[in-house]
């Protein structure tokens, strides 16, 4: 079998990488296994239902962490082989075969694939196992290991998959995955509501997503990576700007950025674990590495590149603000996890500059904030699920583990120096800074925003007075709860070393293309230390409004309106029912009435007339012979009548 070609890189960029036919891999014949593992758990634990509760939760984990040992001896495979041989395409069945369109359902393992699904196995994992413990007393356990293996099923299909349709496929199922994970409490209507509310946001972006398949056929005739790619330099600058742009519609719904982020806080009523895998390691990114897939139709489209800028910006600030005025500790996660999307997408708009970066902090991201909503629900669970942090404190000597692992988190995000934080998020602030003034200072300021709502938590959760309820008595958690906590809390530290030696830039570079050059106002050592001034001011200030005496922020008092603001989520709800929502109801309620008034009217009116007319006629039909005698003696005298007046005339 002939090797395939890849041209979906520009020429500069490295194209023409061979993908080899999976016959000719070797190794990679198994390259399956790492969705038919989780896909085989999720089968069989919603087929036994309720019989599974006693042992779901463990046929759950092991297909899971089959799936990431799996996916682990591929990544070796892959880094064993040279930069020309990097990526392998197994093709399982044809999918549609409809004309010229073809879709094969295909599997691409290439260097960012790879370390998508390194990421969502990994961490998928540790979230199984961290889950036992988290969920052991749930009476529909099964069924939730049932869910989390379909959300890993949904989300490797999104990564490995090398046509836009196939993506999609997987684009879906992962939003279905998410709306039954978020609602699995369901009896409480806060957590059926905010699956709505996230199952609907997302269906907005999810029109994009498909005009962009649809955008991609009719134009190409093909919507596979290959093809698209290979016809983007001949597409036209309308079709090439649109494209960008409904793929960036997509990635707002999925990722929730502005103005598609509403969904996300809501989205903290699912139990906590959900929010450690859904809405801080892998959903919320797969808007992301649609970006950087798609990396040569923004190679087409400066005003596409130029938006997706705009919109990570945004989104970066919008999140931060949110977080600063947040009491429940899941959605003081959430705004941040919002900010930190913001940070990859404002890096993956920059293009080569930041392609590699954006990824690199989607990875450090996994680590430290799936570290830290595990962490929360550590607390949730040693304060008997309540999540105002208005009623912790002094939490560091109860939790000592806890306490230790989610510092650990807490510095990375910050951007503390040698954190994994600390290397991925200054990279970003120096290709903004290289892209424009208005890009770099406005990262600075969420990397000092960043601080001040994280050391604000960490204060109201760990060091301040205790504020406990009573009859709460905290205590740590569970070894299996910790142990995930601890592995994450490590990679958290650590996770900076992917950029030793600019490994993660050469081992995507086959994706993403090298390095851009770019020219800064002052040497990288300088910046790097005006942001790690930045990052300390803002611990400086949230110590003096939250770390002294009795938690002073903590008290009822008079608010400013930005407070008023962030507690409302800066009114994005407002604003989606002010400007989609009340217009539609009208729009509909208008479509209504000139339905029911006009358009019924003029049929029912009509069919009145017409039977009002029968009706009157009817009346002639009397039944008795002698009248229709009568009637036809007068047509005979009328027709007599009408052919003389004819012949005498």
């Amino acid at each position: 079998m002939t090797p395939l070609i890849s041209p979906w890189l520009p020429a500069e960029a490295g194209g023409g990488v061979p993908v080899l036919p999976v016959e000719a891999a070797g190794t990679f014949w198994w390259l399956w296994l790492i969705i038919a593992l989780p896909a085989l758990g999720a089968t069989l634990l919603l087929l036994g239902g309720r019989l599974t509760n006693p042992w779901g939760h463990l046929l759950g984990t092991a297909m899971s962490a089959g799936s990431f040992g799996v996916a682990l001896v591929m990544f070796v495979a892959l880094l064993g082989r040279s930069e020309e041989e990097r990526q392998v395409r197994q093709q399982l069945w044809t999918w549609l075969d409809v004309g010229d369109y073809t879709v094969d359902m295909s599997l691409l393992f290439d260097p960012l694939s790879a370390v998508f699904v390194l990421l969502i196995t990994g961490v998928g994992t540790l979230i199984h196992i961290y889950s036992i413990g988290y969920m052991a007393h749930d009476e529909r356990r099964g069924r939730f290991f049932a869910y989390l293996n379909l959300f890993v099923v949904a989300m490797l299909v999104l990564v490995l998959a090398d046509d836009y349709l196939a993506v999609f496929l997987g684009w879906e199922g992962v939003g279905l995955a998410s709306y039954l994970l978020i609602g699995f409490w369901a009896h409480k209507q806060s957590a059926a509501v905010a699956a709505k509310k996230a199952f609907v946001v997302n269906r907005v972006g999810d029109v994009g997503m498909s005009l962009a398949v649809m955008t991609m056929v009719a134009t190409f005739s093909t919507s596979s990576f290959v093809g698209v790619s290979a016809g983007m330099p001949e597409a036209s600058s309308g079709t090439s700007t649109a494209l960008g742009l409904l793929l960036l519609l997509a990635a707002c719904g999925k990722s929730a950025q502005v103005p598609l982020q509403s969904w996300l806080l809501d989205a903290m009523e699912g139990p906590t674990p959900v929010s450690a895998l859904i809405h801080a390691a892998t959903m919320v990114t797969a808007g992301v590495y649609l970006i950087v897939r798609s990396n040569y139709v923004y190679a087409e489209t400066p005003v596409a590149q130029v938006a997706v800028m705009a919109v990570g910006l945004v989104t970066l600030l919008f999140g931060a603000v949110i977080g600063c005025a947040k009491d429940d500790i899941k959605k003081a996660l959430a705004g941040s996890t919002m900010s930190q999307i913001g940070y990859m997408t404002l890096a993956a708009g920059i293009g080569p500059a930041g392609y590699a970066f954006a990824i690199f902090h989607l990875l450090t991201h996994g680590f430290f904030k799936a570290n830290m909503f595990l962490g929360a629900g550590s607390v949730m669970h040693a304060m008997d699920d309540d999540v105002d942090m208005r009623h912790y404190g002094a939490l560091s000597r109860a939790m000592p583990i806890t306490f230790l692992t989610f510092a650990a988190g807490y510095l990375a995000i910050i951007g503390f120096p040698g954190f994994a934080g600390f290397w991925s998020k200054d990279k970003i602030i120096e290709a903004a800074f290289a892209e424009g003034w208005v890009f770099g200072v406005g990262a600075l300021l969420g990397a000092g925003v960043t601080a001040f709502y994280m050391t604000r938590v960490m204060l109201m959760t760990f060091i301040s007075k205790k504020r406990w309820r009573s009859g709460v008595h905290p205590h740590e958690s569970p070894s299996v709860m910790t142990v995930p906590l601890v592995v994450l809390g490590a990679l958290s530290a650590v996770g900076g070393v992917l950029l030793l030696g600019g490994w993660i830039t050469g081992w995507l570079e086959p994706v993403t293309g090298p390095e851009g050059e770019h020219e800064l106002f002052v040497s990288p050592f300088i910046l790097t230390s005006l942001v790690t001034l930045v990052v300390l001011a803002g611990v400086v200030v949230a110590w003096l409004v939250f770390g002294r005496g009795e938690l002073a922020g903590t008290a009822p008092q008079r608010v400013s309106w930005v407070t008023r603001a962030a507690r409302n989520d800066l009114y994005g709800d407002a604003f989606n029912e002010a400007v989609f929502m009340r217009p539609g109801q009208h729009l509909v309620r208008g479509l209504v009435y000139l339905d029911d008034t006009i358009i019924d009217g003029v049929v029912n009116g009509v069919a009145a007339l017409v039977g009002g007319s029968s009706g009157q006629v009817r009346r002639a039909q009397t039944g008795f012979v002698r009248s229709y005698a009568l009637t036809m003696l007068g047509g005979a005298l009328v027709a007599v009548l009408a052919t003389l007046a004819v012949t005498l005339a």
